[in-house]
């Protein structure tokens, strides 16, 4: 079996443009609360968003290696996703790499490590999701996956599936599960519009939703 696998199936261009349009957390939600990584994975910028299809980086700890060779396995609007055997003191990503990533085409990265060259990446303006910053360096000595099934917090990553990321975190859906969120996230936004506008109107959240208030008259 090969580590490095550079063909997969991924979601349609237009599914993946279609779920840009939610928030990470409307697709948790319409996911049934599945596929949200730990809370501790967050953007190195407020404003930066991601949403693409992923391909899996596992790297040995303390070594980017994977990580180089998955910039040149990835196709443009491409979401790296790795996991680096849950040891964090090592910045696995920097400037050169978000360099060479930009001109692939590639949408951002998301990793359960760290990452260093944090005011670069910023100034570049590439989503980069991390665990925080660190100034240590890593090794170049190989090993690793990329596009095989690796696990972050208590997700399961598939090659192909679909990462969206903001402010408020990150989510997975698996890729044959893509379409039916999407439907019940419209469905979603379209009853908290509803909400919105009764809440305009001068209704209560208790009224609205029907939750006993020992504020209001019965």
């Amino acid at each position: 079996m090969s580590r490095i696998r550079t063909q997969i199936e991924r979601p349609d261009q237009e599914i993946v443009r279609m779920a840009a349009q939610f928030s990470a957390a409307t697709l948790l939600e319409a996911g049934g609360k599945k596929g949200a990584l730990p809370s501790g994975i967050k953007p190195l910028g407020p404003s930066m968003k991601i949403c693409g299809p992923a391909v899996t980086v596992s790297s040995p700890p303390k070594d980017n290696i994977m990580l180089h060779e998955a910039i040149i396995a990835a196709q443009p609007g491409d979401v790296l996703i790795a996991e680096v055997a849950n040891v964090y003191e090592a910045g696995y990503w920097g400037d050169i790499m978000t360099h060479a990533a930009v001109q692939k085409g590639i949408q951002g990265l998301v990793i359960d490590g760290c990452a260093r060259d944090g005011a670069d990446i910023r100034q570049i303006g590439f989503p980069v999701f991390s665990r925080g910053l660190c100034i240590q360096g890593t090794g170049k000595n190989g090993g690793g996956t990329i596009n095989h099934a690796i696990v972050i917090g208590e997700v399961t990553i598939e090659p192909g599936d679909l990462v969206v990321g903001d402010g408020d975190g990150v989510v997975v859906i698996p890729r044959h599960e893509i379409e039916e969120v999407l439907s019940r996230a419209q469905q979603r936004e379209e009853e908290e519009e509803r909400v919105r506008q009764l809440l305009r109107e001068g209704k209560t959240t208790m009224e609205i939703y029907g939750w006993k208030s020992e504020l209001l008259p019965s």
